[in-house]
């Protein structure tokens, strides 16, 4: 049996165990969370090396892949380094490819209606492949990365932008500690309405479900939201919220699903190859045979 296991700096309240057979290997999957102390991520990522087939580095992203360019967050490649036999994946490339399917399949297998949307992407340096289907797709695009990363209330409308911003600022943004750009540990469960105009404007709001919470308003009726590792609570905190859809972009295995980090680490175990070897094809061809597909959930109905 494989094992596989997801250290991420989010709340150990959201930790969760499946065990799956997926293309005939029977898989245990562990979530552990440390509550945002990196210290104790990179003592358990070491206490795991070389005794699971894959870690998950989760709370996180190690790389942010933007067309044919690549940012490292160094205190991610810090963490990932710990490990000197068992291979860290963080799900980065993964995340690019199984959101971009995640638009592609609302909009071609669910004939949703896409075009000349207003389409929210709360962080679109890490979902690019999210973003840029959208934009494909002829929604009307806000992105906010300054404003969710920064709290700085600007909202670029074009990708041409955002990929401008990063040159700019990541040489330096990706030497900051991750709790500065990305809530972990408790501040996962605090949320403070913030920006409630853009998210007024948004048909559609996409990214991160913890950027998405953070400053969600009180109501987002008739809302669709794109995101993944939704926990039952965040389904309920949506649907009092009046979101008339939820897309799911990974799999649900017993009750919950799991961040793209460690679905990451499946793949990574189930292959025996090393999460750099991959590249975006290699991941759609084994997406493809797992038969992995988006879930989507009405939370609620036309009236």
């Amino acid at each position: 049996m494989k094992h596989v296991v997801g250290v991420s700096l989010g709340s150990s309240k959201r930790d969760h165990k499946a065990q799956v057979t997926l293309l005939g290997e029977e898989i245990t999957i562990e979530r552990r969370g440390t509550n945002g102390d990196v210290q104790k991520a990179i003592e358990l990522i070491r206490s795991l090396d070389g005794k699971v087939d894959a870690i998950g580095l989760g709370g996180t992203d190690r790389w942010f892949f933007m067309g044919d360019k690549r940012y490292t967050l160094w205190e991610a490649e810090k963490m990932a380094k710990t490990a000197k036999k068992t291979p860290v994946a963080d799900g980065s490339m993964l995340k690019g490819v199984i959101e971009r399917r995640a638009v592609q399949y609302i909009r071609d297998e669910e004939k949703m209606p896409l075009e000349g949307k207003n389409a929210f992407v709360v962080c679109a340096l890490d979902r690019y492949g999210m973003a840029s289907t959208l934009v494909e797709s002829g929604c009307n695009l806000r992105i906010g990365d300054l404003a969710f990363a920064l709290g700085i209330g600007i909202f670029p409308s074009t990708l041409s932008t955002l990929q401008v911003i990063a040159a700019a600022l990541m040489p330096v943004l990706s030497h900051l500690p991750i709790s500065v750009l990305y809530p972990t540990g408790k501040s996962q469960e605090q949320i403070v309405p913030k920006f409630p105009s853009v998210y007024g404007w948004a048909d559609i709001i996409g990214g991160d479900c913890h950027f998405i919470k953070k400053h969600m308003p009180s109501d987002l009726s008739g809302k669709v939201i794109i995101t993944n590792t939704v926990t039952g609570d965040d389904v309920e905190a949506f649907r009092s919220r009046g979101v008339k859809t939820l897309v799911v972009s990974t799999p649900e295995f017993s009750g919950r699903s799991f961040a793209t980090n460690v679905m990451d680490a499946v793949i990574v175990a189930i292959t025996g190859r090393r999460p750099e070897d991959f590249t975006p094809s290699d991941y759609l061809d084994i997406l493809t045979r797992l038969e992995f597909r988006p879930r989507i959930e009405v939370l609620r109905s036309e009236s």
